[in-house]
């Protein structure tokens, strides 16, 4: 004999994925909006643009590529950042439509 009867599984899997696609979905919006409010990389960006000015006004070649490259870096990582926000939000929510359709399930 059974301590849990089916349709208690099923309600404690339902639960369980929607506690998990609520908290799927604050941390994906967390990280888009920390991402935005992140004045952080915007100074990495704004300053690494001035040094790349002056490289080019004084010729350094070794300077201007370097700080190329760090643009380049910067931009890789604002992007990366989005993509895992959007993706938690999307796991999210398919998460909370699972739990809705095992909901539909349950008699």
């Amino acid at each position: 004999m059974s301590i849990f009867s089916v349709t208690d599984i099923f309600m404690g899997m339902s639960v369980f994925l929607f506690i998990t696609g609520i908290f799927a979905i604050a941390s994906g919006i967390f990280i888009l909006v920390a991402k935005v409010a992140g004045g952080d990389l915007r100074t990495i960006a704004r300053q690494t643009t001035a040094l790349a000015q002056k490289g080019l006004t004084e010729e350094i070649s070794g300077l201007v590529g370097n700080a190329t490259a760090l643009i380049g870096a910067v931009n890789d990582l604002v992007k990366t950042t989005s993509g895992i926000g959007i993706f938690l939000v999307l796991v999210g929510i398919i998460a909370i439509g699972c739990a809705m359709a095992i909901l539909s399930m349950v008699k």
